[in-house]
C-alpha cells in the first residue's frame, strides 16, 4: 500500500471513530438520564464506573490483546464486540442491567482509541505518514457527530443516542474489515524478542517525565469537560448557541492538527509542552477572573494549545524516541491514566468549586498546568528532551 494510501486509511479510521466519540463523550449520560430513565445521581454512578474500568482495559486489556495480535485485528474485533454491548442496551432498563453492560461496554469500545493512535504511531515510523494532518479528521468527524446527533434529537428524540451510536460502530468495523497497511497487519508484539512490560517503559527518566506531564495536562481539561456545558448555562447563554461555543475549541483543533506536522514537527518535546502548560494556565486564568461568556468565548481558541499541543507532544516523543513495541503499553497508559483516570479523580475537587463559585472549578485547573510548566523548564536540559 502506497504512502498515499497509508495516509488516507489512517485519516478515515480517525474520522469514523471520532464520529462514534462525538456521540459517546457529549451525549451518553443524558440518555441513561433521559431515554433509561435513571437519576443523574444514578447516571453518574454508571458513568463513573464504566471510566474506571476504561482506565482498567485500555492500561491492561488493550496491551495485553496487542501481544497476542496484530493492531487491525485488535480494532476489528473490539468494535465488534462493542457492537454487541450496544445491542444488548436496547431491552435494559434497570439500575443494574445498565450497570452491568456498561461495565461490559467499556471494557470493548475505549480500547479502539488507543489502538487508533498506537496504528498512527506505527506508520509514523514505518511510513513516515503526517499524523497531525490524519488526526485532523478525528476533529472533523467530532464536531460533524456532534451537529448531526444534536439535530436528530431535536426532531426524533433522544432516543436516537444509541442506534447512532450502533450505526456509526457498524460503519466503523466495515471499514476497518477492508484493506489496510501492511505495516499494521504485520505488526505482532506477540513475538517473544518483541514483548515488553511497563518497567521496561518507565526505566527512561524522560518517559516518566513525559507521562506525568501528560496526565497533568490532560487533567487540566476537567472542568471543562464537565461543567463547560452546565457554566456557558449559568452565564444564561442561549442553548441554541452553547453547541456553537463549545466546537469552537474543536475547530481550533483541527485548524492546529492539519498544521502541525509542518510547523511543529521538529520543534523540541519540551518546547511543545512549555507551550501547552502555558496556554492551558492562561486559558484557565481568564475564565477565572472574567467569568463572562465572551471571554469564555475568546478562551476556546487556547484549546489548540493546552489538548493540542500536550497531546502532539506525547505522539512526537513516543514516536520518535520509543521502540515499537513499547508503542502500544505508552498509549495504554496515556489513554488510561491522561485521558481517563486523571479526569476522573479531579472531577470530585471541581465539582465541589464548582458548587462553591464555578469560576474556582476553572481557576483550579492551574495546580495541573502550573507545575507541568515547571516540570518542564527543571527537566528540558538534564533529560534533553
Amino acid at each position: 500500500m502506497t504512502l498515499l494510501n497509508s495516509q488516507r486509511w489512517l485519516s478515515f479510521g480517525f474520522f469514523f471513530f471520532f464520529i462514534t466519540w462525538g456521540i459517546f463523550l457529549p451525549f451518553w449520560t443524558g440518555w441513561l438520564t433521559t431515554d433509561k430513565g435513571l437519576t443523574v445521581t444514578a447516571a453518574s454512578i454508571v458513568m463513573g464506573v464504566g471510566m474506571i474500568l476504561r482506565s482498567f482495559s485500555t492500561f491492561l486489556f488493550f496491551p495485553m490483546m496487542t501481544r497476542k495480535a496484530p493492531l487491525v485485528s485488535v480494532i476489528r474485533w473490539m468494535g465488534i464486540a462493542s457492537i454487541i454491548a450496544l445491542i444488548l442496551y436496547i431491552p435494559a432498563s434497570s439500575f443494574t442491567a445498565l450497570l452491568i453492560i456498561t461495565a461490559l461496554f467499556s471494557m470493548f469500545y475505549p480500547t479502539l482509541l488507543p489502538a487508533i493512535e498506537s496504528s498512527a504511531t506505527v506508520l509514523m515510523q514505518r511510513e513516515h505518514i503526517h499524523y497531525g494532518k490524519s488526526r485532523s479528521y478525528g476533529s472533523i468527524g467530532y464536531t460533524v457527530s456532534v451537529f448531526i446527533i444534536g439535530a436528530f434529537i431535536g426532531f426524533w428524540g433522544e432516543g436516537v443516542i444509541l442506534y447512532g451510536m450502533i450505526a456509526g460502530l457498524g460503519i466503523l468495523v466495515f471499514y476497518f474489515f477492508q484493506r489496510a497497511p501492511i505495516a499494521l497487519t504485520s505488526f505482532d508484539t506477540s513475538q517473544p524478542h518483541k514483548r515488553t512490560s511497563l518497567k521496561q517503559l518507565f526505566q527512561s527518566k524522560t518517559f516518566i517525565v513525559i507521562a506525568i506531564l501528560a496526565v497533568l495536562l490532560q487533567g487540566a481539561h476537567t472542568a471543562y469537560y464537565n461543567y463547560g456545558f452546565i457554566y456557558l448555562n449559568d452565564l444564561q447563554v442561549n442553548g441554541v448557541y452553547i453547541g456553537l461555543i463549545l466546537n469552537i475549541a474543536v475547530l481550533f483543533e483541527i485548524i492546529f492538527f492539519t498544521q502541525a506536522d509542518r510547523y511543529f514537527a521538529n520543534v523540541k518535546i519540551s518546547t511543545l509542552y512549555i507551550i501547552a502548560s502555558a496556554g492551558s494556565s492562561l486559558r484557565w486564568l481568564l475564565i477565572f477572573l472574567f467569568p463572562t461568556a465572551p471571554i469564555f468565548i475568546l478562551s476556546q481558541g487556547l484549546h489548540a494549545l493546552s489538548f493540542g499541543f500536550a497531546h502532539y507532544a506525547f505522539i512526537q516523543y513516543i514516536s520518535k524516541h520509543l521502540d515499537a513495541s513499547l508503542i502500544a503499553p505508552a498509549q495504554g497508559f496515556y489513554a488510561a491514566f491522561a485521558m481517563s483516570l486523571s479526569i476522573a479523580i479531579l472531577t470530585f475537587p471541581a465539582g465541589f468549586l464548582y458548587d462553591l463559585q464555578p469560576s474556582y472549578a476553572f481557576a483550579s485547573m492551574m495546580i495541573c498546568s502550573v507545575p507541568a510548566f515547571i516540570l518542564v523548564l527543571m527537566t528540558r536540559k538534564k533529560l534533553q528532551f
